[in-house]
């Protein structure tokens, strides 16, 4: 019970813009052989997409502070990344697995009033597939009696 919670908090925090190795432990865990396979994909996916949740969350708020001295991106980089999210469009979501480019891709589709159902729908897919290749790479080199 212990990996599964450490995986998730792992996965949630590495979904932030805190560093944080999701990755690393889940191999870890595969490797254990304690854990069920498919166990770890959904709590590792679980956490990691709540995360992007957050990010989705900070980016709806952040606009009302894009005047204040201290936000993080100028008007201009907000009308780039804008312009860009408009150009590859939500799909761009599937990326956001990607490390840091991926939770700026969240933060930012919270921004631009991404809705929470299609955000939650393309960000578990990009994420559970990372998840799932990661897995079938770590099973196909280490192949022992899984789980």
């Amino acid at each position: 019970m212990i990996g599964y919670l450490g995986l998730f908090v792992a996965a949630f925090i590495a979904a932030t813009f805190l560093p944080m190795q999701s990755e690393a432990l889940l191999v870890a865990l595969l490797l254990n052989n304690q854990h069920s396979v498919v166990g770890l994909l959904v709590v590792a996916t679980a956490g990691n997409v709540l995360g992007s949740v957050v990010n989705w969350i900070l980016g709806r708020a952040a606009l009302k502070f894009k005047h204040k001295r201290w936000f993080p991106a100028t008007d201009s980089q907000l009308v780039r990344a804008e312009n860009w999210y408009h150009r590859y469009g939500r799909w761009s979501l599937l990326a956001s697995w990607l490390p840091i480019i991926g939770d700026a891709l969240t933060i930012i589709a919270g921004v631009l009033r991404e809705p929470l159902w299609s955000f939650v729908a393309i960000v578990t897919i990009g994420k559970a597939a990372r998840y799932v290749a990661l897995a079938m790479i770590t099973l196909a080199w280490f192949p022992t009696g899984w789980q």
